[in-house]
């Protein structure tokens, strides 16, 4: 019996569609869909029966693990505890794109493939599924990765449940595989991501500046640091906010501040606190003693690397009390312009030990 081929649309997947194919895979079933490199099969990762059978279809040892496809960045931490920032540096740099990472399993002694794709099919058809998605590329061992639906269907017509076709995959080539249970994270599998680009992002250092609304502290730090550092490509410079709900832009008169220093800063936009960020983050510089609690509360495990920028504002630190830099938010441009300065100040320090 041949497998049933659907299309779906790849721009605008038709849900319907994506949620038949779902359902099969919470079934047991085996459905071969479209990403941005090649096509592949999904199945429940946590199915036995149907993990049998996907190793049986590809023809796969079974000493070889088969990865898993997230639609999240952030959910890499339901599957592994690494705390290495060069795999968050790697995953925010590339993800949703052509990188699949290598990383201790939560069961012990066990690693774990893990991709978010870039194809809004495959996104849907993981998140639809509720299910931890095995998805290895739909051919047999040891040939090639199909580009289109019907080159899958070559080997595995009648093998697998059924079939979505979305058009040929835009890349062609399997993802890069980059394993970090090495003692440096290393290109096993060359996509289209090269031990040289993985290098340079996994080796930048990364600085986050942490106030609450990303309008007015975190960003005259950011912007004024990055100025300074303007000739360093081995360093990046991020803000975020604790209390950001709806993306905006610096207020006017950070604006206004920014400028007199010669610095536009009129595309920026401020953006949420997360845990790639702060997984990611070398140092992470926060302006209250409210914006550290909130920082490791919920990511404890960033806390040797959390400090108030303020600290760098003097010679000597003060009382914890101390160190503080209010918020200027709806008050006087004279508290503007003393908020600046003690940033300016600090940063003139920090930029010493970077």
């Amino acid at each position: 019996m041949r497998t049933e081929v659907i299309k779906v649309n790849s721009d605008f997947p038709e849900l319907d569609r994506i949620a038949r194919c779902a359902k099969l895979i919470r079934q047991g079933g085996l459905v071969i869909f479209p990403t941005e490199t090649v096509y592949g099969i999904a199945a429940d990762y946590n199915n036995p029966k149907a993990m049998a059978r996907l190793r049986e279809v590809k023809h796969r040892p079974s000493d070889k693990p088969f990865s898993i496809h997230i639609s999240q960045k952030w959910l890499i931490s339901n599957y592994t505890s690494i705390k290495a920032t060069a795999v968050y540096k790697l995953i925010d740099a590339c993800w949703p794109g052509p990188l699949t990472v290598i990383v201790p399993s939560r069961k012990e002694g066990e690693t774990i493939g893990i991709r978010m794709p870039q194809n809004n099919i495959a996104i849907r058809l993981v998140e639809e599924s509720r299910r931890t998605v095995a998805a290895p590329s739909a051919n047999v061992s040891g040939t090639t990765p199909p580009a289109t639906c019907a080159e899958a269907l070559r080997d595995l017509d009648g093998l697998v449940d059924l079939a979505i076709d979305g058009g040929p995959a835009a890349i062609g080539v399997a993802s890069s595989v980059v394993d970090f249970t090495k003692e440096e994270p290393l290109v096993v599998r060359q996509g289209s991501i090269s031990q040289e680009e993985v290098d340079r992002i996994t080796q930048r250092k990364t600085i986050l500046f942490v106030c609450t609304g990303n309008s007015c502290r975190s960003v005259m730090a950011e912007y004024y640091l990055k100025k300074i550092l303007k000739n360093r490509d081995d360093v990046e410079i991020v803000s975020a906010g604790t209390g950001v709900f709806l993306r905006a832009t610096a207020s006017t008169e950070t604006l206004a501040i920014l400028s007199k220093e010669g610095i536009d800063a009129s595309q920026h936009q401020s953006q949420s606190l997360n845990n790639i960020l702060l997984h990611k983050s070398d140092l992470i510089l926060v302006m209250t003693k409210t914006h550290r609690s909130q920082v490791l509360d919920r990511c404890p495990v960033v806390e040797d690397r959390v400090y108030f920028l303020k600290e760098f504002a003097h010679e000597q630190k003060g009382h914890e009390g101390d160190l503080d830099i209010p918020d200027p938010i709806g008050k006087s441009a004279s508290a503007y312009e003393e908020c600046f300065l003690t940033i300016k100040e600090a940063l003139g320090k920090i930029t010493n030990l970077i």
